[in-house]
C-alpha cells in the first residue's frame, strides 16, 4: 500500500515507514525524512497528524508508506 496522496490534518495518529531510499533524492526530501524521524529503509515512527506533519509526508510520499496507528 502506498500513501494515499494529499493527506489532510486530524487529531489522528500516523504510522509513518520509510520504504524506499533517498539516495539520489533532493536534498530537501532528505532533510524531511530527518526530521521526520526516519533513518533507515524499514524504520517506523509515530505522529500525531498536524499540519507539519501532514505536509512533511506530503512532501516524500513517494518514500514512505503511512498508516493510521492503533
Amino acid at each position: 500500500m502506498t500513501t494515499p496522496k494529499n493527506l489532510i490534518p486530524s487529531d489522528a495518529k500516523l504510522e509513518i515507514t520509510q520504504i524506499k531510499s533517498v539516495i539520489g533524492g533532493k536534498q530537501n526530501q532528505r532533510d524531511t525524512l530527518r526530521s521526520l524521524g526516519l533513518k533507515r529503509i524499514g524504520h517506523t515512527v509515530v505522529r500525531s497528524a498536524d499540519a507539519v506533519t501532514v505536509g512533511m509526508v506530503n512532501t516524500v510520499s513517494h518514500l514512505v508508506k503511512v498508516e493510521e496507528a492503533k
